[in-house]
């Protein structure tokens, strides 16, 4: 005879996990920094206060999450997703969407900057987990998914249009759609993301600067080498906390996506190795909340919120380590950025959801 049984502690590993990982964020924000808060604020701390905030915020509503029943999110799954649709279309509209650097990506709400394309991360990996639950057919997986990669890529940004792809696709697999349909998408998905990186000068450049490196060290090769250049000058053990000299304004994006390689240059590969094995050991226990999920909805979301975190992990210290071009996107936990930490707790927040009400088999 087999009996479900539905725990009712969170699952205190992957708790200490996501408070360890932040704390550590902190550290590595405040640090990284330092110099740019300095020269442009006046104020070495600016940034990390503004993270601390975030931060703080996020954890509470991390708690508040981890009380809900995950059906909870099953029954406004559809009404959540077309929401943040909706930014991601207003973020496109000249005078509602700030252009930073060519891209449109944040919506400013007074002293609030918001990024939509962070929110429909979280909205999307929910809305697919609702349409796998039911048992829909293929296309109500693809449009969905297609639609919010269209919009991020609109923007553009490649970088989080991967993100959401791998998380939507891994998904669909879990979700057993047909094998067939899984791979049409993912090579139509995957020409489009090729066209969409040759047709533009800047992700071209990107592109051209991994696959030929060292032909304009001053010009389009400059972020790679610095980034380069601080793994190097880490070497086994770092050259100590807070003493690291690519964060003066030499790495471009010192404390968002290049926050890896400051860590890398200050704790050297012991400490960058140990920061990855956090990150997979995250990764592990939150795949072993969701092998134990008490039903196919929570499953799949976790899922999905795994693919996400890990995946965007893997592609930022990817790029960093030069194994694929720079995309620009965070790394998860450490990189600053208010709306990617927040969201990033709220996932974490429905994981600990799950692992409350996880279901365990016995003869």
């Amino acid at each position: 005879m087999r009996l479900k049984k539905q725990t009712k502690s969170l699952d205190r590993r992957l708790l200490y996990l996501i408070l360890t990982l932040t704390s550590l964020g902190l550290i590595a924000v405040a640090d990284a920094s330092a110099p740019s808060a300095l020269s442009v604020f006046g104020d070495k701390f600016y940034f990390v206060k503004q993270q601390a905030v975030w931060g703080g915020l996020g954890i509470i509503l991390m708690f508040a999450v981890s009380r809900l029943n995950p059906s909870l999110w099953e029954k406004i799954a559809t009404p959540l997703f077309f929401l943040s649709l909706v930014l991601l279309v207003a973020v496109l509209i000249p005078g509602v969407g700030t252009k930073t650097l060519g891209a449109r990506r944040w919506i400013i709400l007074g002293p609030i900057s918001v990024q939509p394309s962070e929110i429909v991360k979280l909205t999307l990996a929910i809305y697919l987990a609702k349409v796998a639950a039911r048992g829909k057919s293929s296309l109500a997986f693809f449009l969905p998914l297609a639609a919010a990669s269209a919009l991020v890529m609109m923007q553009p940004d490649l970088g989080t249009t991967l993100v959401i792809l791998a998380l939507g696709l891994a998904q669909i697999f879990v979700a057993g759609v047909n094998l067939f349909h899984f791979l049409a998408f993912a090579g139509i998905g995957s020409i489009v993301g090729i066209l969409f990186a040759v047709t533009s000068e800047y992700r071209r450049n990107r592109l051209l600067t991994f696959l030929a490196q060292s032909q304009d060290p001053l010009g389009r090769d400059y972020h790679i080498r610095q980034v380069l250049l601080a793994l190097g000058s880490g070497g086994l053990f770092g050259v100590g906390l807070g003493q690291g000299r690519q964060k003066f304004l030499f790495l471009p994006e010192a404390a968002t996506d290049s926050v890896f390689a400051i860590i890398a240059e200050e704790v050297g590969f012991i400490g960058a190795l140990a920061l990855v094995v956090l990150l997979a050991f995250f990764i592990f226990v939150s795949l072993k909340v969701a092998s134990r999920a008490a039903d196919k909805f929570s499953q799949i979301l976790a899922i999905g919120i795994v693919a996400w975190i890990g995946g965007q992990a893997i592609l930022n210290i990817g790029s960093m380590v030069a194994l694929v071009p720079l995309t620009g996107v965070p790394l998860p936990f450490f990189s600053y950025g208010g709306s990617a930490l927040t969201m990033i707790l709220i996932g974490c927040g429905i994981l600990l959801s799950i692992s409350r009400n996880t279901s365990h088999e016995k003869n």
